[in-house]
């Protein structure tokens, strides 16, 4: 099927051995140190294009230990956090038309992931579910953003211009499926659900000022 078609052709356009070098690994606070210094760059990025800053949640196509340079933030399977560069403002290749005045957030898993029902080997797990609402929390609050669908996105969302931006053409689950990084959290989920639940799960962590103090 169409999934099973694209998506093998895009994990075997993917798969690094040995990529992401320049990774390291940081904490909370130190992301959003991170975010801090970078917080004019992006703004001024994304202000020339005429939107506000966004955060961009991906999957990697990969197994949980495998990192990647295209992406500013990179979650392992453990939930243990990664940088790829200590500038965040630092325009990478995750999201197509998409990159200045945002950053890439990715969750180092999905190989072989094929559908909804079937998500492979290497599922997203609940540790780097709950890593990345922290993150999403943490950055947002560094970069003042309201976490909405217009400001944090998964690829799958962007990749059918879900914001109304219509900055390419779509090629997400509702099109050529070309891309549906997060299109679910979980295997058997219904389609389409997975950014509301990352929203709200960093949402939560807002809410209840959890990482106010980071």
């Amino acid at each position: 099927d169409r999934l099973t078609g694209l998506h093998w052709r895009n994990y075997q356009e993917r798969q690094r051995e040995g990529r992401g070098k320049r990774v390291r690994e940081v904490t909370l606070q130190e992301l959003k140190n991170l975010a801090r210094e970078a917080y004019w760059d992006l703004w001024n990025g994304a202000r020339s294009l005429g939107r506000d800053v966004k955060l961009y949640l991906h999957w990697a196509a990969s197994r949980y230990n495998q990192t990647f340079d295209e992406y500013h933030v990179n979650i392992t399977g453990d939930g243990h956090i990664y940088v790829s560069t200590d500038n965040f403002a630092e325009v990478k290749s995750a999201t197509y038309r998409r990159n200045t005045g945002s950053i890439a957030i990715t969750l180092c898993c999905a190989l072989d992931a094929v559908d909804p029902d079937n998500m492979g080997p290497c599922p997203p797990t609940e540790a780097q579910i709950n890593a990345m609402a922290q993150v999403i929390c943490v950055l947002a609050d560094a970069l003042d953003l309201t976490i909405d669908l217009d400001r944090v996105m998964t690829h799958a969302e962007a990749a059918d211009n879900a914001d109304g931006l219509y900055t390419h053409d779509n090629y997400g689950p509702d099109s050529t499926c070309e891309r549906w990084d997060l299109w679910v959290l979980r295997e058997g989920e219904e389609p389409g659900t997975g950014g509301n639940q990352m929203r709200g799960n960093a949402n939560w962590y807002r809410g209840h000022g959890l990482l106010k103090n980071v």
